[in-house]
Order: structure tokens, then C-alpha cells, then sequence
């Protein structure tokens, strides 16, 4: 009989809140743990917070097994397992910052006991389960590997995509001893039917990091070749799909107006950062991380350049976005380009209004918020932006009546445009 029979989950966003699920709909009580009381209310009365799990899953989970609760009302000594799916953000110098990893690795400590097994989950550099989160939880005596079993096991969520937290995603898991990687690959074979041990939490840390520093580079490849094809006068768009159709030796990324997110924007940080420390610079992962970061700049001055088209300025403008959060047809804003060019616009004396379907109130850079508003308010502003091409967006609408439009992610493309209606990046004026 498998000994991992009670689990407990920290943090229930785009992670937890699935994973947690799982474990209930595989026959397990789960207890899931957050620190925002609202989310805990929500979750509790049956109201999904996030995109990839309905109400009705929510609620069967509820009352299959799932309790939800703050950590004052946890009863962490009560469970087999602890699995931590805490954010794992950078500070404004782009350093790591591993304050919720360690705020969740000293809560655990208060109620560790012999035999327990614990695993990170969230994204984070090489060393760290076995350095500052070991470290962290071994200060109240018991040690890893002897008293209780330690693990990584990434998460592999995509957002908004509900197949990616699905049974046949394989996922990957090392502990700080053999017997601990095929303990945690017993529990985590429950919900998956692929799970791949490997030799240490060192090297599971590292292929998480690496799966996502390769699309962060291979997007900074399109969105510089994308600059490029404005000086030329040639559209990316067209020479992307025409390099797709070799069905070999090549892997479609489109550029666009930045990138956000919990992990992309993040993770080549946290492994420069990793690298520095073992004397190695890695300008390659940081240059492409840096052109990312810079495409909301680029976009700023796209919009400058509409508007100069038709003899305005920026300053006074009205600005109308289209969509804010940080990818199309989800809620989640979570370090959206879309703040940057908002910030941008705003700096430069433009006036902003947002309208987002999935998005009703939107964080500012400055720590103030904007409420989403109506389209017909957007469509009339001086220059609409589409940030986020959100499905429930009426984009056939948008281009009938938007009198000028810059278009960051190819949203016109298939639409009636008018002659000078459109800048698109990496593409020019549509119909010029």
C-alpha cells in the first residue's frame, strides 16, 4: 500500500489549485493552503479563480475531499505530504527572489515531522531545494534525506491551456536520495502516467528552467528578427509561416509585444543569476530575456508613429488597448507587457483606456489600477493598440470601426483593412 495517503498543497493559483484537484479526483483527501483569504473564500463557496478549472470541477473536488483553508487554520502535522506551489518572482534588479519559497519552507518547519515528504514545486534555479529551502526547513532538527524525504518536481501548467495539467503531461522528479525520487515518483504516478525520475532535485530544477529559457530565446529570435523586417520592408509574418511549413528542423515562435507571465519573463534571470555564481556569464540567456523586456518600448514607438502618420502627437492622445492580459483568452495579467506600454504611453503625456473581456481591473507599473471599459469607448480613442487577442475580442468589429490601430500581434491578418489603418510590427502599414 502506497504510505502517501493525506496531502497538503501551498499556494492554489495556475498550480496548485489543479494539482490539488488531481489528488482528490485520484482518491485522495487534499488540504489546500493559501495565504489570500479571498482566494480561500472564493475556492471554498465553489468559485474557480482561475481559467483551467470550472466551477463544476471545483465543487465535485469539494465534496469529494478538498478543504481549503489560510495557514492559521492548516493542519500541515496531520499529512504524509507537503507540495509548495508558491510564486517564485524577481526583484526590480532582476535577481531571484525566493521570499514565498522560503515563507512556505518555514511554515512547513513549525509542523514537520519524521517521515513526512515534501516537494517544490515551483520554478526556480539549481540549488535551491537542495540550498536555502533545505536549509530552511532542517533549522528545526530534522534532516533531509534521514528524518523526512525532500523533492522537486516542476510544474509543466500552461495557462490556459487545460490539457497541459492533464494525466499524459509526463513530469519529472529528483529527491536528495534514491529512495526519496521513487517515493515521490509513487505519489506523483497517481495523477500521471508518465513520471520520469531523475538523479537529483539539482537536475530537475535545471530542466524546468531550460524548457522555459528556450522559448523566452527563440522569441527574443523573432521579436529582433521582427525589427529587422520593419527596416527592411519585408513582413515577419509572412516569412514565419513561410519557414513553418518544413515539417523538420524548425519550430514556429511569432513575435509580439513582450512577454509575461509567471515564468517566461522570469526564469533566464534566475539562471544567469544561477551562473554568475559559479563564475559563468551567460549574456545569451540575459541579451534574450533584455530584448523581451524591451519590445513594450518598441511598441510605444509604433504608436508614436501612427499617430504621426495622421499629424498628431502622443502627447494628448487618447489610447485605447485591446486586451491586458499577458496571453489571449485568460485572466491572468501577471507581469503583461501590457503594463509596460501602458506606463510607456502615460510617461510620454498619452492618455490610456483598456478594454479586456477576461481582465475587469488591471495593475498598474505605479501601483494604481485601471478598470476595464467598454469597446465602443476604445474603438473611439485616437489609436487603439491590440496587445492580447483575446477569442471573445469582436476583432472583425474592431478593424471595421477603429480609425487607426497598431497591431503587435498579427490580429489584422485575414481582416478588411483600410489603406494606412494599420502598423503592424514587424510588418509595416498594411494596405500602404
Amino acid at each position: 500500500m502506497n504510505p502517501d495517503q493525506t496531502i497538503a498543497v501551498i499556494g492554489l493559483g495556475y498550480v496548485g489549485l489543479p494539482l490539488a484537484i488531481s489528488f482528490v479526483e485520484a482518491g485522495l483527501p487534499v488540504e489546500g493552503i493559501d495565504s489570500d483569504e479571498k482566494r480561500v473564500a472564493d475556492i471554498g463557496a465553489g468559485h474557480s479563480p482561475i481559467d483551467d478549472v470550472s466551477d463544476e470541477r471545483l465543487q465535485a473536488a469539494l465534496t469529494a475531499g478538498l478543504t481549503v483553508v489560510v495557514p492559521s487554520a492548516a493542519h500541515l502535522a496531520n499529512t504524509d505530504v507537503v507540495l509548495v506551489c508558491v510564486p517564485t518572482p524577481i526583484s526590480a534588479s532582476k535577481d531571484p527572489d525566493l521570499g514565498p519559497v522560503l515563507s512556505a519552507a518555514a511554515f512547513i518547519r513549525k509542523h514537520l515531522h519524521a517521515g513526512q515528504l515534501v516537494v517544490l514545486q515551483s520554478t526556480t534555479y539549481p540549488g535551491t531545494t537542495t540550498g536555502p529551502f533545505r536549509t530552511e526547513l532542517e533549522r528545526g532538527g530534522l534532516i533531509a534525506g534521514q528524518a523526512f524525504d525532500l523533492a522537486f518536481a516542476p510544474e509543466r501548467v500552461s495557462p490556459g491551456d487545460p490539457s497541459s495539467a492533464s494525466h499524459a503531461i509526463p513530469r519529472l522528479v529528483g529527491a536528495t536520495t534514491a529512495a526519496g525520487t521513487a517515493r515521490a515518483v509513487a505519489l506523483l504516478s497517481r495523477i500521471n502516467d508518465d513520471v520520469r525520475p531523475l538523479s537529483s532535485p539539482d537536475a530537475a530544477e535545471l530542466a524546468k528552467l531550460l524548457e522555459n529559457v528556450f522559448r523566452n530565446v527563440n522569441i527574443a529570435l523573432v521579436n529582433q528578427l521582427a525589427l529587422l523586417c520593419e527596416r527592411m520592408g519585408i513582413d515577419v509574418w509572412e516569412v514565419i509561416d513561410a519557414a513553418a511549413t518544413k515539417p523538420f528542423g524548425f519550430m514556429r515562435f511569432t513575435p509580439g509585444p513582450g512577454v509575461g507571465g509567471h515564468c517566461i519573463p522570469v526564469d533566464p534571470y534566475y539562471l544567469a543569476w544561477r551562473a554568475r555564481e559559479f563564475d559563468f556569464v551567460d549574456r545569451f540567456v540575459e541579451l534574450a530575456g533584455d530584448i523581451n523586456f524591451a519590445m513594450p518600448r518598441h511598441v510605444i514607438d509604433l504608436v508614436a508613429e501612427a499617430l504621426n502618420e495622421r499629424g498628431a502627437a502622443l502627447k494628448g492622445a487618447t489610447v485605447g488597448i485591446l486586451g491586458v492580459a499577458f496571453k489571449p483568452n485568460v485572466r491572468d495579467a501577471r507581469n503583461s507587457p501590457a503594463a509596460d506600454v501602458i506606463a510607456g504611453v502615460v510617461a510620454r503625456g498619452g492618455v490610456v483606456r483598456y478594454h479586456d473581456p477576461h481582465v475587469a481591473t488591471f495593475q498598474l507599473k505605479d501601483g494604481s489600477a485601471l478598470r476595464s471599459v467598454d469597446l465602443d469607448e476604445v474603438l473611439a480613442s485616437d489609436v487603439v493598440v491590440v496587445v492580447t487577442a483575446h477569442r471573445a475580442l469582436d476583432l472583425d468589429r474592431v478593424y471595421r470601426e477603429a480609425d487607426l490601430v497598431v497591431d503587435t500581434v498579427n490580429s489584422a491578418a485575414g481582416r478588411s483593412t483600410r489603406p494606412r489603418q494599420v502598423l503592424r510590427l514587424g510588418a509595416g502599414w498594411s494596405g500602404a
